[in-house]
């Protein structure tokens, strides 16, 4: 009995490791392919026209970019201003939803938005790096946010021009008195102290500008720097060149999300778009950085005027800029929390930077 129960249990044992062998066979065997990952197609808008230097090819930059980074789950259509919406119409078509993203300059939405004036440029305010470090570090993404909030809107930073020129214009501007009825284009805080110094401000898209310089519609204009004035032309319809750039010591670019597109994006996915616009943050200002110098060789080369402000003007830029700033701020409770932050993170930054950067350019 004992012999024939050893058998069995054997035998039984056998069997046992014979179907487990059949499943593990089955198991290896294909199976049905697990479903795709979720794929999303987004549309994006921008204020400028189609690939045009900087401003335009950043935009397309960072659709190719995330695509790549996200092997295709995440693509982007790049629309230039006018092509599904106009230019100024950017952070509506976001808010709205008729897509999911734009691309901009936030000054341009400053009749929806007074503060979005404060996170393009600040006349005689931060430089490229410390408006980066005080978005980043300095509790100003916070009050962005907060901004755009009510209108289901989320900002980034997409790339910065830098330091930009005072502007082309079509008479040399001597005295205070040159600037009074002077037509200009200029947005933003710029144009408010220009139009409390006696000049007549008005708003119009890149795409706009040349004309309205060539035919006289306006006396003067500012742009952005050699890299983009050169692209558009102003060199032949404007004969003088002003520097410093007083109104935009540096100018952010941004990227409008769609808040519920976002948040319906997975965790990778929003990852991957973040860290794409920092990528394309740097990229662009590598691009001017190289790009202005060769531009400005060019400009100079073709006759381009270059004037400096007059001591008296900048002075009276200054001061009209305090007063500008501090009636903005007074608007509301939040101006003057974006105001009072950005002030602060100024002077904590300056003395640093009076000890490096402006010493070495001073004697370079």
């Amino acid at each position: 009995m004992n012999r024939r129960t050893l058998f069995g249990a054997a035998a039984a044992l056998a069997a046992a490791i014979g179907l487990a062998g059949c499943k593990d066979d089955t198991a290896s065997t294909p199976q049905a392919a697990a479903e795709p990952a979720q794929s999303f197609h987004w549309k994006m808008v921008t204020a400028w026209p189609k690939n045009y230097p900087g401003l335009g090819t950043s935009a397309e930059r960072l659709a190719e970019r995330v695509n790549a980074m996200s092997n295709g789950r995440l693509t982007i259509k790049v629309y230039a201003g006018g092509e599904l919406v106009p230019p100024l119409e950017v952070f509506d078509a976001v808010s709205r939803g008729t897509a999911e993203l734009g691309h901009g300059a936030a000054y341009y939405w400053k009749g929806k938005v007074p503060a979005a004036q404060f996170f393009t440029a600040v006349p005689f305010g931060l430089s490229t790096p410390e408006m980066n470090a005080w978005l980043s570090k300095g509790g100003g993404q916070a009050l962005w946010d907060e901004a755009y909030a009510p209108f289901g809107v989320k900002p980034m930073v997409v790339g910065n021009t830098g330091m930009q020129m005072g502007g082309w214009f079509n008479k040399e501007i001597n005295s205070l008195e040159d600037l009074k009825g002077l037509k200009i284009r200029t947005p933003g805080l710029g144009g408010e102290v220009f139009s409390r110094l006696g000049s007549i401000t008005v708003n119009l898209p890149g795409g706009e500008v040349f004309t309205a310089l060539q035919t006289g519609a306006i006396d003067a204009t500012d742009w952005v720097s050699p890299y983009n004035d050169l692209a558009f032309g102003l060199h032949k319809a404007a004969k003088y060149y002003y520097y410093p750039g007083w109104q935009e010591p540096q100018a952010v670019l941004e990227l409008l999300i769609n808040q519920k597109a976002f948040d319906s994006l997975p965790k990778d996915l929003q990852a991957i778009l973040t860290e794409a616009a920092r990528a394309a943050s740097q990229d662009m200002m590598d691009d001017y950085v190289y790009h202005n110098a060769t531009a400005l060789d060019a400009l100079k080369a073709q006759g381009t005027q270059l004037k400096r402000f007059p001591d008296e003007v900048l002075d009276a830029m200054q001061r009209e800029s305090e007063v500008v700033l501090g009636e903005l701020a007074a608007q509301s409770e939040l101006n003057g929390r974006i105001w009072a932050s950005m002030q602060a993170f100024q002077a904590t930054v300056s003395e640093m930077h009076k000890l490096s950067e402006q010493e070495l350019y001073n004697w370079r």
